[in-house]
This record gives structure tokens, C-alpha cells and sequence, in this order.
């Protein structure tokens, strides 16, 4: 199954709708998102892109100069987090903030989404 199958058409309007710049980024980490694990199931809920797999895995939201990757179970994963990028202080959220293309890292990126993967299959 190939990423477009997986793609939820409310995600995709969202992301078309998106200014140019945001636009990109959102993309560029939903089809991060989507490499990094065949299990994800792409959904959109609470007026964003939400990632599931036994549970939340993390989401994006997209805002006016950035879009922040999110964590659902962030806490539990800023042990695993050696460049601190997860930021919050909610109960159990965390997310990076990311405000060009520049700051995106796929390897970093990528090992947090399966590090909270995990946590889902325990």
C-alpha cells in the first residue's frame, strides 16, 4: 500500500488550503510520517492531521508561521530526545516546532515516530 492510498482526503484539503510556505513543511512531514511506518493510519481529527497505530501516535498542526509535529505520549519519549527539540509542559504532550524547511530532520524525526510507535505496542 502505497502512501496515497493511505492518505485521508480531509488531510489532503487541509493541506492544499495551507499557505505556500506552511504548505510545504506540512507536506513534507506527512509524507515523513507516512514512510516511517506502514502501521500509521493517517486520520483527521481536532481540525488536524492525527497518526494512529494502537493508539495516538503523534499529529500535525499547522499554524501561521510553523507547524508543530506532536507527540501524543511526548513525555514519554523526551529520555529518548538527546537533541531536545520536544518542547510543552502538558501532562503528557509534546511537539517540535518547526518553522522552515530547514529544521526538519528526517533521522531525528523518524526515530522519535518509531520510539512512540513502541510505546503503543507495549
Amino acid at each position: 500500500m502505497n502512501n496515497e492510498t493511505r492518505s485521508n482526503k480531509e488531510v489532503t484539503h487541509l493541506v492544499e488550503e495551507l499557505p505556500d510556505n506552511i504548505q510545504e513543511i506540512t507536506q513534507t512531514l506527512r509524507t515523513l510520517v507516512l514512510e516511517t511506518s506502514p502501521k500509521l493510519i493517517e486520520e483527521y481529527k481536532w481540525s488536524m492531521p492525527n497518526y494512529s497505530y494502537k493508539g495516538l501516535v503523534c499529529y500535525l498542526q499547522p499554524a501561521k508561521k510553523h507547524v508543530n509535529l506532536g507527540f501524543q505520549r511526548g513525555n514519554e519519549l523526551e529520555e529518548k530526545d538527546i537533541h531536545n527539540l520536544l518542547q510543552g509542559s502538558g501532562k503528557t504532550m509534546r511537539h517540535i516546532r518547526i518553522k522552515k524547511m530547514e529544521d526538519i530532520q528526517p533521522k531525528i524525526f523518524t526515530f522519535l515516530i518509531h520510539a512512540a510507535i513502541k510505546l503503543n505496542e507495549k
